[in-house]
């Protein structure tokens, strides 16, 4: 099963600078790899329209819709209150804020890492770490405030499979060279980190011990998790968000 990875898209075409395709299109351009459908809002009919015009900007598979209908494929992205889609569905994620508490669900997209302007005051963000302490070993995207080349290299350091994007793709006059900026980042911090730990792995295959004081390559080693996530209770629980 292929997962989402690298800078995806989540849609909102009220805050859009062009039409909805319009921005896809060139997001995908600049480096976007996968584009999650939202406007729930829409008639069935439109939204599923919609979705046959995004599915052609994209390589095949790479549209997720979210909530339990595919419309017509099979990858769906899934609130925490949502339920499970009927069978059939190849790709399943949902998005959590706590602890992931999964079933058959393939990944998990935890918010918000970072503060956003898309929703202030949501929170408190968790952090690149937090949210790898959160997420374990489900792979897992970051959502909220990726903003920034910096931002973008530091999920990737901590373990993120991708960052997923809203508004700031979403709002940007250029999205392609936005997304170029932020894709570019990100890609270049998940090498870097891939190449450590593959050097790690030799050393401890050859039995060479890395020489005392000497720091392990950042996003090597899995943050621990910090004291102000260990009180947090299962998803959807009245624990600190």
């Amino acid at each position: 099963m292929v997962t989402p990875s690298g800078l995806v898209l989540l849609t909102d075409r009220r805050l859009a600078s062009g039409s909805l395709p319009w921005v896809v299109a060139r997001a995908v351009r600049g480096g976007v790899a996968w584009v999650v459908l939202r406007e729930r809002d829409l008639p069935y009919a439109e939204r599923r329209a919609l979705a046959v015009t995004l599915r052609d900007l994209l390589p095949p598979g790479r549209l997720i819709v979210a909530g339990p209908d595919p419309l017509g494929a099979d990858a769906v992205h899934l609130a925490e209150a949502d339920p499970l889609p009927a069978a059939g569905v190849a790709l399943i994620g949902r998005s959590q804020h706590d602890v992931p508490a999964l079933s058959i669900e393939d990944y998990v997209m935890l918010s918000p890492v970072f503060p956003t302007s898309t929703k202030p005051g949501y929170g408190p963000a968790l952090g690149a770490a937090g949210a790898a302490a959160l997420a374990g070993d489900v792979p897992w995207l970051a959502l909220g405030g990726v903003d920034s080349p910096g931002r973008a290299a530091e999920c990737a350091v901590a373990g993120a499979r991708g960052i997923a994007v809203l508004g700031a793709i979403m709002r940007s006059p250029d999205p392609e060279a936005t997304a170029r900026v932020l894709a570019s980042a990100f890609g270049a911090a998940r090498t870097s980190r891939a190449h450590d730990s593959v050097a790690d792995v030799r050393l401890l295959a050859s039995g060479t011990a890395r020489p005392s004081g000497t720091a392990r390559p950042a996003g090597v080693a899995r943050p621990a998790m910090p004291p102000s996530m260990r009180s947090r209770g299962p998803a959807g629980s009245a624990g600190p968000r």
